[in-house]
């Protein structure tokens, strides 16, 4: 059973986004999400008493922001 929501809108709690995220080809980890919560540069986040709740679209289009450039060779990925 996938944990990738049909809805944009949909809100997810922190482990769901991460495997939902991971289900998306995008692996991450729920440590992964709470670290960025805390210093920055992870997906927004609303809270919901001290509950964070992440919106699927957003929070997908947080993960795909984070993909390089197709590349060819380890080569490629040091210049770039």
């Amino acid at each position: 059973m996938s944990n990738i929501p049909d809805n944009p809108n949909a809100r997810l709690r922190r482990r769901s986004a991460a495997a939902a995220l991971t289900d998306s080809g995008y692996p991450t980890a729920c440590s992964t999400l709470a670290s960025k919560a805390t210093r920055g540069g992870g997906p927004p986040y609303e809270l919901y008493g001290r509950i964070p709740l992440y919106t699927w679209g957003p929070t997908l289009e947080w993960a795909k922001s984070r993909l390089s450039k197709p590349i060819r060779s380890t080569s490629e990925a040091e210049a770039a």
